[in-house]
């Protein structure tokens, strides 16, 4: 099946979507990037985009911090998105990726005075993270970048070097997922996934300025903890051994969605399995995303006409 992209304004054949050697940010990483989330619901017959409108209010955000302009607008970036996925065809759950970027080709490292442009592709995206079974987790040797050092508010594209040296020291030492800590020694998040904990009955979160990306899955569940599940949430700082002292643990993002912790540094968390509370929050986002709860469909953005 063929399978399209967006590039230098103009929708193309997937394979002929390429940069120069030579570009900016392909050099330097100076480019910020969204994973957006479409999941199709068979009885429907529909493939929903989920908050597509939060993803690029915050792309735009981060291009912002960037100096990257924007040709098309928001609106504008939502009918790209709709009419990739449209030609696309698929009839599954899909992963979409949009980039801006600097796109001169140049040799020097600034952010001024440069050329800016935007792609887009999608692909269809299983599970990242186990959502069946917890998974298995350590606390990294490496430190998360500060936002002072690269903003974490931002999805720039250079600083997932550091999550990728955490990944990799994780996964070849025989664990799932890293999770970071700041500078300070206070928890962050995952190597891109944001992290919540259970401590008697409470649901914990690490705040905005523990060097963390706001998360459009953070701010969907802890609204969905509060409005539906009436859970008492925090947003504060967490010491590196309430993760070992927690009832519960899992990591949210677009690409992990909800996912149980069972062991972090050789410790179970809980009784190792997947708790109560994360598992009423998995089933409550699955049913969120997949448009079976008539209360946020407005978060939800229909791919295909009726009868399509």
């Amino acid at each position: 099946m063929a399978r399209y992209a967006y590039f230098e304004g103009r929708v193309v054949d997937l394979e002929d979507a390429r940069i120069s050697v030579m570009t900016h940010a392909f050099n330097y990483g100076t480019a910020c990037f969204e994973g957006i989330r479409a999941y199709w619901n068979e009885e429907r017959r529909q493939l929903y985009l989920f908050r597509v409108r939060e993803h690029y209010q915050r792309m735009l955000n981060s291009a912002k911090i960037l100096r990257i302009r924007s040709a098309l607008t928001l609106d504008q970036l939502v009918e790209v998105t709709l009419e990739i996925l449209r030609r696309n065809g698929d009839r599954e759950d899909v992963y979409v990726r949009p980039l801006f970027y600097k796109s001169e080709r140049a040799i020097g490292v600034r952010l001024h005075g440069l050329s800016d442009d935007f792609t887009l592709f999608a692909v269809p995206f299983g599970p990242y993270l186990d959502v069946e079974k917890p998974i298995r987790a350590r606390v990294s040797s490496w430190r998360h970048v500060g936002d002072n050092v690269i903003p974490m508010r931002a999805k720039i594209s250079g600083s997932y070097v550091n999550a990728a040296l955490a990944k990799s020291e994780a996964a070849e030492d025989g664990y799932d997922e890293a999770i970071f800590l700041t500078e300070d020694g206070h928890v962050s998040e995952g190597s891109a996934e944001n992290l919540f904990l259970v401590r008697n009955g409470r649901l914990i979160t690490t705040p905005v300025y523990a060097d963390i990306l706001e998360g459009i899955t953070r701010a969907t569940i802890l609204q969905l903890a509060t409005e539906q599940l009436h859970l008492p949430v925090e947003e504060r700082p967490i010491d590196r051994t309430e993760l070992y002292v927690a009832d519960e643990v899992f990591l949210v993002g677009t690409g992990a969605q909800v996912s149980a912790v069972g062991e972090i540094d050789h410790r179970p968390v809980g009784d190792g399995a997947m708790g109560p509370i994360t598992r009423r929050i998995q089933r409550l986002y699955f049913e969120v995303v997949k448009g079976n709860v008539p209360e946020y469909r407005h978060w939800l953005t229909p791919v295909y006409q009726e009868g399509k």
